[in-house]
């Protein structure tokens, strides 16, 4: 039996993010999708994942997602049998970064969660392609669902993560790096270094593709996630 499929989405988003994924791969392994709300640090929200995830499973990380999937193996590697890692970044947050998200915290606190996504995260998102409106409009969507609350929440525990280059050294499950070609929330660079650390890792940048290739590309995204899946 093949190993099923665990899918943490980015920040703000929720299950929705893999849909093409959950169409192209639920029919030959169970898929499945955790939420990134529960804990306060990634530490927890990764604890709070295995505690409700398979004996043993394929994992795979968008951004945030990939984040949690770095600690979740820190905190349990023999439970995962591969790992896929997708537009992230394996650092700790500069302090610089961690600054600018303390007026977002501050004004979706005071109620403007939407402006907050509209014009200061989601423009950064996606290249431009005719299905960009389409795609936004969906992320606008699960920001929404997940509210405020889990803003704050998922913000505090990205400003806290701890830097995972040491534990993508350690790493013996084969595993993907793929990120999109103009990703500008974590740019190819980010990749490259993360692949240089792991051993015998796969790199993949997705063409004519932002932060959100699962989205943007699905075709061919799949196409490099079914190779990795049964490889």
């Amino acid at each position: 039996m093949k190993d099923p499929l665990l899918l943490l989405p980015g920040m703000m988003c929720d299950a929705r993010l893999f849909l093409p994924q959950i169409a192209a791969f639920s029919a030959q392994r169970a898929v499945m999708v955790a939420p990134l709300s529960n804990g306060e640090t990634i530490s927890e929200i990764a604890e709070a994942v295995l505690a409700c995830a398979p004996r043993r499973f394929a994992l795979a990380g968008v951004s945030m997602g990939g984040i949690a999937a770095m600690e979740i193996i820190r905190q349990a590697p023999d439970r995962v049998s591969r790992l896929a890692l997708l537009d992230t970044n394996p650092k700790a947050e500069t302090a610089q970064r961690q600054a600018l998200r303390e007026p977002q915290i501050a004004d979706v606190q005071s109620g403007n969660l939407h402006s907050v996504m509209r014009d200061e995260m989601k423009p950064n998102y996606l290249v431009n392609a005719p299905g960009k409106q389409a795609i936004l409009d969906l992320c606008m969507e699960m920001a929404m669902t997940l509210g405020p609350q889990v803003f704050v929440q998922q913000s505090r525990a990205l400003q806290t993560r701890p830097d995972q280059t040491n534990t993508l050294a350690g790493l013996k499950a084969p595993t993907l790096i793929l990120c999109g070609e103009h990703d500008q929330l974590c740019p190819p660079d980010t990749h490259q270094l993360m692949h240089g650390l792991i051993p015998q890792a796969t790199l993949e940048v997705i063409p004519a593709a932002g932060h959100l290739p699962v989205l943007e590309q699905p075709e061919h995204t799949n196409k490099v996630l079914s190779q990795w899946l049964n490889s």
